[in-house]
């Protein structure tokens, strides 16, 4: 049986996994896909590491995974899930008054479910894989996207890989520019998206753009050079995030394959400028850089050297965190942006892929829905999105220009829902994790979804991680168990917490 028939042509900028899931998506559906994307193939292995943008190890949940596996290939999923390691919750690590390191599991579910820790990179070749196994998508690499008509659907690309070496005749080395006709274009091409540069000059977009008080740098922890109690010489558990909490900054480690994790310190302006300073080579003394480091991170120099811990920060790049939000996030049947494009977020929930992976999703449900049979439209799409247009839903543009202001309209709810929660669970990753409030809290809610599930009460962290209802449901639902806890905890007060505690492992107790 061949692959079904359509009428489009769908160019994709971008083809890290967002863009790739979504060249996936549309070559399902029959769609020619042509991907373009500015930087060289990763998978060529004369493409030099340095020359690909760095990023923080990736948390990979259920809403990813529900997207993958929704993609309509049944070994994808199997071959992803492969490079991933389960992490079964955080490891806190702390130092008591006296210096004694202290390690403190936090499972992330009461039943057991855990986050994956993939390599963005591996993560990429996988998907890159298997698109080139599909007859209809083609892929283009060190293509720079420099313009684009949404009225026309035209775009223009420039060819980086046949940029001409310097002559007086062509000084600036320009690269030879070629036109691309599209009837469908998706960016995905990150928080610094061009897609999106050429789409504000056609929509009226709302958008905002913001730096948080937050820098981060990367540290690789190399495998135990003696014997590890770990399998793989990993130093510390590689089935957990490690937190190194400490107020307004923080270190963690994620596992990668071959006993190494990937860690990233995040911190202040302020302390970045402290330890730089500390750690400056004309400083002939960086005896305050790895005394600071081991006042706020315990133990950490016990699994990377001082030596390479000076060096890493010297060397890696100290970069800002953005957050970008913007409304809408199409115009009309010609273009959407999807991922990092549309909601750049900080990394603090881990959901940034797992939300962009969820869009593509999400987008083409709702595109395989405006292309069933007009007496559905009414009950299928929302009226407050469509009652002004006259939609003839038997013509493809219409119904393509439907689903993505229906898409637009009803994601972006959901984006800058995960952006708020991102940034607000910044505060309890670098401090709340250790605070009794915090564990008496998780408890209570713990207890109750795993003994009483008909209440339907569950920690903001299940709902968003490990389940598929709607992020901007998911704040709700959290808010209003906020406030039954909060008037618990501050009206009644901690002996009426207490008794709710008493009374939960007693009825677990008769339970067990």
């Amino acid at each position: 049986m061949g692959r079904p028939r359509s009428w489009r042509k769908t160019v994709i900028v971008g083809a890290g996994p967002v863009g790739s899931l979504a060249a996936i998506y549309a070559a399902n559906r029959g769609d020619e896909v042509e991907v373009y994307d500015l930087r060289a193939d990763l998978r060529d292995t004369s493409t030099h590491p340095s020359s690909l943008v760095k990023s923080i190890n990736l948390a990979l949940s259920e809403r990813g995974i529900n997207a993958l596996r929704s993609a309509g290939h049944n070994d994808l999923l199997d071959d992803i899930l492969d490079t991933t390691i389960p992490m079964h919750g955080r490891m806190i690590h702390t130092a008591t008054r006296s210096g004694t390191l202290r390690e403190e599991a936090q499972a992330y579910d009461v039943h057991g479910r855990y986050q994956r820790s993939i390599d963005r990179n591996e993560l990429s070749k996988v998907l890159l894989n298997k698109l080139e196994t599909m007859p209809n998508v083609k892929l283009f690499f060190q293509q720079k996207l420099t313009g684009a008509n949404f009225d026309s659907k035209k775009a223009w690309f420039e060819d980086l890989s046949a940029r001409p070496k310097y002559s007086p005749e062509n000084p600036t080395r320009r690269a030879p520019e070629h036109e691309v006709h599209f009837d469908l274009m998706i960016g995905a091409d990150g928080a610094h998206s061009a897609v999106r540069y050429h789409l504000m000059k056609f929509a009226r977009v709302d958008y905002t753009q913001s730096y948080i008080d937050c820098l981060w740098s990367e540290f690789t922890m190399q495998p135990a050079v003696q014997s590890s109690r770990y399998p793989g010489g990993y130093q510390i558990s590689p089935n957990h995030l490690h937190i190194w909490p400490a107020g307004s900054s923080m270190f963690i480690a994620l596992p990668t394959h071959g006993g190494n994790f990937v860690c990233t310190l995040f911190g202040t302006v302020s302390l970045f400028n402290k330890l730089e300073a500390a750690a400056s080579p004309s400083n002939g003394d960086t005896s305050a850089f790895l005394a600071k480091f081991d006042r706020l991170f315990p133990g950490v120099t016990s699994h990377i050297d001082s030596a390479s811990l000076l060096e890493q920060f010297r060397n890696n790049p100290h970069l800002p965190l953005i957050n970008i939000k913007c409304a809408p996030q199409h115009y009309g049947s010609s273009v959407v942006i999807l991922g990092d494009s549309a909601n750049a977020m900080v990394p603090f929930y881990g959901q940034g892929m797992n939300a962009g992976l969820e869009s593509v999703r999400t987008l083409f449900d709702i595109i395989d829905r405006s292309k069933q049979s007009a007496s559905l439209q009414e009950a299928r799409f929302s009226a407050q999105v469509h009652e002004d247009e006259d939609i003839d839903w038997h013509d493809p543009e219409h119904c393509l220009a439907a689903a993505l202001r229906e898409y637009s309209h009803t994601r972006v709810a959901d984006t800058h829902a995960i952006s708020d929660l991102a940034l607000g669970n910044y505060a309890e990753m670098a401090s709340g994790v250790t605070s009794r409030r915090y564990k008496l809290r998780k408890y209570v809610e713990e207890s109750l979804y795993k003994w009483f599930p008909s209440l339907d009460w569950k920690t903001q962290y299940s709902r968003v991680s490990f389940e598929n209802e709607r992020y901007s449901d998911v704040i709700a639902k959290s808010k209003r168990q906020g406030k039954v806890l909060d008037a618990l905890f501050n009206s009644v007060g901690l002996g009426a917490v207490g008794g709710v505690v008493f009374w939960i492992w007693k009825y677990t107790r008769v339970g067990r």
